[in-house]
């Protein structure tokens, strides 16, 4: 394909991407802190890990709420293969995924100071970029901020976006570029980019 028809194609895909995201109503973040006591066992434990394979559970806490509505409802149409995850996303309904969005996007995200950050991998500078930005922050609330999040997890997710485990329309147009290098050098980079994206620690009840 030229690369003037992947470009328009590209942008096509990101645009109706937006405006997906922009049709999701406002969740209620109070009823999203309840709801969210489940998810909280896992992603609420700094350094929590998935049992296989090994790595740590994402940060959430600052997440985009409509990244985070999007991602619950790829796991309950199974684009995303995570047995726990699709058993979790399928006792929701779409407002429950809204609200529990909007608690874990109240958290404030502070943008990572570029002033010493590292140059950049090339294949973030000539992809990543254009949706999550060179300081991991993403320029659509469609999309995820990067920022801080788990270097193993980073990659993980890339993994099975290679290998279709997860489905996405932008991310399987770019990740047939990436070579298993560039998969570390991208998950390395924008884990290193602090402090971004937190854990929203789980409230103990004794």
């Amino acid at each position: 394909m030229p690369l003037s028809c992947r470009f328009v194609t590209t942008v096509t895909l990101v645009l109706a991407l937006g405006a997906s995201a922009s049709a999701f109503a406002a969740g209620n973040a109070a009823r999203g802190k309840v709801l969210s006591y489940t998810c909280l066992g896992c992603h609420g434990i700094e350094d929590y890990r998935n049992a296989y394979p090994d790595y740590d559970v994402p940060r959430l806490g600052g997440q985009h709420a409509d990244y985070i509505v999007a991602a619950l409802q790829e796991y309950r149409s199974g684009a995303r293969s995570h047995p726990t995850m699709q058993v979790q996303a399928a006792t929701l309904s779409d407002q429950d995924m809204q609200d529990i969005a909007a608690y874990f996007s109240s958290e404030t995200v502070v943008k990572p100071d570029m002033a010493g950050a590292p140059t950049p991998p090339a294949k973030v500078a000539t992809l990543c970029v254009s949706c999550h930005g060179k300081d991991g922050i993403a320029i659509n609330s469609a999309y995820p901020d990067l920022a801080g999040q788990h270097e193993n997890y980073l990659e993980q997710a890339l993994q099975e976006y290679k290998v279709g485990e997860r489905k996405n329309a932008v991310m399987s147009t770019f990740i047939v570029t990436l070579t298993a290098q560039d998969i570390k050098d991208v998950a390395r980079y924008y884990a290193g980019l602090k402090p971004g994206l937190v854990t929203l620690a789980r409230e103990v009840v004794y």
